[in-house]
């Protein structure tokens, strides 16, 4: 059932062969180009801020990082004990993006959008972190829409961003806060010059 399901929701987003030259291209840039801005925000996060907030955006910043490396980590692990195989790989619907042929299940791209939106949700608890699902379920539907993804392999990664960032909160919990000082040093002096001039804090 479940995977009559994942089929008729996959034939139902999936583009055809009259989609628009113009819709494929933007759908492209989504599925390739939008995850950008998650990286981005976060960098932005550690760079600028209130000294009310700047420790508390620092300490996001290194969970989320870890969360994406565990996230990442997992989804490899799934990938090579479960493989699924992609629904071009199948010859099933149309594929509009250029894609290797390695397992689906769960999607990379969509771990990783995942697992900033929960991130910023959970960790920095502000409208941002929700604002973040609208990109993150963007990209999710862009590579269903592609043919390069199956929408299961969206929920999959839905779930293993969760989990993720689950593991780093404990690992954080643990020990991992002894390394932010440390983290921080390190920085003020790879990028002392910037710091001087006042572009980035301290």
């Amino acid at each position: 059932m479940l995977n009559d399901i994942n089929l008729s929701l996959f034939s139902f987003i999936n583009a055809t062969p009259i989609t628009s030259i113009g819709t494929l291209t933007l759908a492209i840039f989504l599925a390739k180009r939008l995850i950008l801005i998650f990286p981005l925000i976060t960098i932005a996060c550690w760079l600028w801020g209130s000294s009310k907030n700047l420790v508390r955006q620092r300490v996001f910043v290194c969970k989320t990082a870890l969360a994406v490396i565990i996230g990442l980590a997992i989804s490899g692990f799934i990938g090579v004990i479960f493989p699924q195989e992609r629904p071009f790989m199948l010859g099933i619907g149309q594929h509009f993006l250029a894609h290797a042929p390695t397992p689906s299940f769960p999607s990379n791209h969509a771990t990783i959008a995942f697992t900033f939106a929960f991130g910023f949700l959970f960790w920095l608890r502000n409208w941002i972190g929700l604002l973040l699902f609208i990109p993150a379920f963007t990209i999710a539907w862009a590579r269903i829409f592609l043919g390069v993804h199956w929408p299961l392999d969206m929920a999959g990664a839905f779930l293993v961003a969760i989990i993720a960032c689950g593991i780093s909160q404990t690992i954080w919990k643990i020990g991992g806060h002894k390394l932010l000082p440390y983290i921080i040093k390190v920085y003020q002096i790879l990028f002392a010059p910037l710091i001087k001039k006042g572009w980035i804090r301290d």
